[in-house]
């Protein structure tokens, strides 16, 4: 069989080539090819390494400035807590100087309306002296007919208001 005669010569060139092939594509891409790509994974593993120390380092960065910023908040609600009290102090001393002297000034009012009320007073007990006089001399005069001079009705309407 002719057919079955040729596969031993072919097949023995067939085998070189193709051991020659697969030794240049080892090369080729082993030693071509696979440097490249295990530098560029190296060169990814780095820069993600290097992202993420950066990113820690920015992390690190936010904390403290979050701190300093809580710091300086508590800071100033504590100074705005003292100026409130403070402000606070200083409205209740004026409301109670301003109640003080508002307590001054009708103290003064009431003691000038006491002491008008007590020369209205004067004015009329003596006003009421000399009509309870006028009017004893009349009732005199009507019922006894006899006429009285106002000295005396003044001191008899002063010696009843003196008993009663």
């Amino acid at each position: 069989m002719p057919q079955l005669s040729q596969v031993a010569a072919t097949y023995a060139s067939q085998i070189f080539w193709l051991l020659v092939t697969f030794g240049l594509l080892y090369f080729v891409v082993g030693r071509g090819m696979v440097p490249k790509i295990v530098s560029t994974v190296d060169a990814r593993e780095a820069r993600v390494e290097g992202d993420l120390a950066a990113a820690e380092a920015a992390r690190r960065t936010a904390d403290s400035t979050e701190a300093a910023w809580r710091a300086e908040m508590d800071a100033a609600r504590a100074e705005a807590g003292a100026e409130t009290a403070k402000a606070k102090a200083q409205a209740t001393a004026s409301a109670e100087a301003q109640v003080k002297a508002a307590d001054a000034d009708l103290a003064e009012r009431l003691g000038q309306h006491d002491l008008a009320i007590a020369n209205a007073k004067g004015q009329a007990l003596a006003n009421l002296e000399n009509v309870a006089a006028e009017a004893a001399q009349d009732i005199v005069a009507r019922i006894a007919g006899l006429t009285v001079g106002i000295d005396q009705a003044a001191t008899a309407v002063r010696e009843v208001r003196a008993h009663g």
